[in-house]
C-alpha cells in the first residue's frame, strides 16, 4: 500500500514539477513548495465542500463543525504556497540576502495553527468529559470520516516526503498538520464505533490524549523553525565539506572561525579564516583563495569570504613557542585550542599573543581562572614569556 502511495505522489511530481530531480536548484525547489501547498489546498476544499454538504443534509454540528477545521487546513496550505512564493523572490537593494527566511515565517504561523486546533481540541475534550453528549451513529458519517482519514494521510506523508527531499520547514509543519487531522479524526471514528457497540462515551478522554499529541507537534516544529531564525549551529556535516575543500587546496595550512549564516533553506553566507605562511607571496595566495571561493560557490552554493592569516613556518623560535603553547593547552584541557599565535621577542621578555577557543560549557569566572593556569603553566617552562589571551568560542559544534 505504501509503495502505491509513493508511486502515486513520484507520478504527480514528474508531471507537475519541472526538472523534478534537480531539486537542489532554488527555482525547482520552489516549484515543489508551490505544487504541494496547491495539493494542499484542493484536498482541504473538496473534503470542507463534501462535509459541509452531508453535515447540512444530517443536520450533523460535528461534521459541520469538522467542515469548517479543513477550510482552516486550506487557509494553512495557502499560507505555505505564499510563504514559498515570497521566499523564491531574487534579492534586492533592501534584502540582499533574498527572502528565503520568509519559509521559516511561514512555517511558524502553520505551526500556531497546529497549536490552536490542539487546544480547541483540549477544551472540547474536558467539555466532553464533565458533561457527556450522546453520540450519534451513522454508516454514512463513518464512511465520510474514514475517507478524510485516508486523503489527509496521503497528504501528510506527501508533505513529509517532499519537505525531506527539498529540506523545506513550511512542508514539514503542513505535515504535521495533517497527521494531527488523522489522530482527531481516527479518535472519533473509535470513539463512533466503541460507543455504538459497547454504549461506554470515552470520546472525552481519548481526545484528551490526542489534544495533548497535536499541541506537542505544534511546539515542536515552532522550536525547529526558530532555531534557524535565531541562529542555530552549522550543520557538522556541512562544516566538514568547507573545511576539507579549504584545506585541500596546497598552501592553505589550516582553518579556524568558520561561521556560516542561513537565509532561507537554499541560500547561506559563510566565513572562515584560512592561515597561509607569511613567507608565501601575497598575489599567490590571494589566488588560492580567490579559487577556493569559487569551487565552494559551485559545489556547495554557498557564498564564502575567506580571510587570510599569514603564519610563521620558518622561524624556529616562534615554532618552538607556538609548540609551548599547544603542550599546555593539551596538558589542561585536551578541548583547548588556539590561533592567530603570535611572537614579539625582546632582550628579556617574549610576549605570546594568541585567540584561545573554550568550550561553551566554560563561565566567565571559569574562563579567568583558565587563563590566570596557563600563564603560570608557560611561565613554569619558560620565565621570560608574558601571555596576551582573547578568549573565544567556537562557532562549529565540534570546535
Amino acid at each position: 500500500m505504501k509503495k502505491n502511495r509513493c508511486g502515486i505522489t513520484d507520478r504527480l511530481v514528474k508531471r507537475f514539477v519541472k526538472d523534478y530531480d534537480k531539486y537542489e536548484e532554488p527555482s525547482v525547489r520552489t516549484a515543489y513548495g508551490l505544487f504541494a501547498s496547491t495539493i494542499g489546498i484542493l484536498c482541504n476544499l473538496f473534503l470542507f465542500f463534501v462535509k459541509l454538504s452531508v453535515g447540512i443534509i444530517l443536520r450533523s454540528v460535528s461534521v459541520t463543525a469538522d467542515a469548517f477545521n479543513n477550510l482552516s487546513d486550506a487557509a494553512s496550505s495557502i499560507i505555505g504556497f505564499v510563504g514559498v512564493k515570497m521566499a523564491s523572490k531574487p534579492a534586492d537593494k533592501d534584502h540582499p540576502f533574498g527572502h528565503g527566511r520568509i519559509e521559516y515565517i511561514a512555517a511558524l504561523i502553520v505551526s500556531f495553527l497546529v497549536i490552536e486546533v490542539g487546544m480547541t481540541f483540549l477544551k472540547n475534550s474536558f467539555e466532553k468529559i464533565r458533561n457527556p453528549e450522546t453520540i450519534m451513529f451513522h454508516t454514512i458519517l463513518v464512511c465520510i470520516l474514514a475517507s478524510s482519514v485516508c486523503v489527509k494521510l496521503w497528504l501528510g506523508l506527501l508533505n513529509r516526503r517532499l519537505g525531506r527531499r527539498i529540506n523545506s520547514s513550511v512542508m514539514k509543519a503542513t505535515a504535521a498538520d495533517a497527521f494531527g487531522d488523522v489522530m482527531t479524526t481516527t479518535t472519533t471514528i473509535v470513539s463512533l464505533l466503541i460507543c455504538h457497540f459497547s454504549g461506554r462515551n470515552i470520546d472525552g478522554f481519548v481526545g484528551l490524549a490526542v489534544s495533548l499529541l497535536v499541541i506537542w507537534s505544534g511546539i515542536s516544529i515552532a522550536k525547529d523553525t526558530l532555531a534557524p531564525l535565531i541562529g542555530e549551529a552549522v550543520d557538522p556535516e556541512l562544516c566538514r565539506q568547507i573545511v576539507e575543500l579549504v584545506e585541500g587546496y596546497d598552501g592553505i595550512l589550516g582553518t579556524h572561525d568558520l561561521i556560516v549564516h542561513s537565509y532561507g533553506p537554499s541560500k547561506s553566507m559563510a566565513s572562515i579564516h584560512a592561515e597561509v605562511s607569511n613567507h608565501a607571496a601575497i598575489e599567490e595566495s590571494h589566488e588560492v583563495i580567490d579559487r577556493i571561493e569559487r569551487e565552494v560557490a559551485r559545489k556547495l552554493n554557498i557564498m564564502l569570504v575567506i580571510h587570510m592569516d599569514p603564519v610563521e613556518t620558518e622561524d624556529a623560535q616562534v615554532l618552538q613557542h607556538r609548540q609551548l603553547v599547544k603542550q599546555v593547552l593539551s596538558e589542561i584541557d585536551p578541548m583547548l585550542s588556539f590561533h592567530d599565535f603570535r611572537m614579539i621577542s625582546g632582550q628579556k621578555q617574549v610576549n605570546l599573543i594568541f585567540d584561545l577557543v573554550v568550550p561553551h560549557d566554560y563561565k566567565k569566572s571559569r574562563q579567568t581562572k583558565l587563563q590566570e593556569q596557563i600563564v603560570e603553566a608557560i611561565r613554569e617552562k619558560d620565565e621570560r614569556c608574558q601571555c596576551v589571551i582573547t578568549v573565544e568560542n567556537s562557532y562549529t559544534p565540534e570546535g
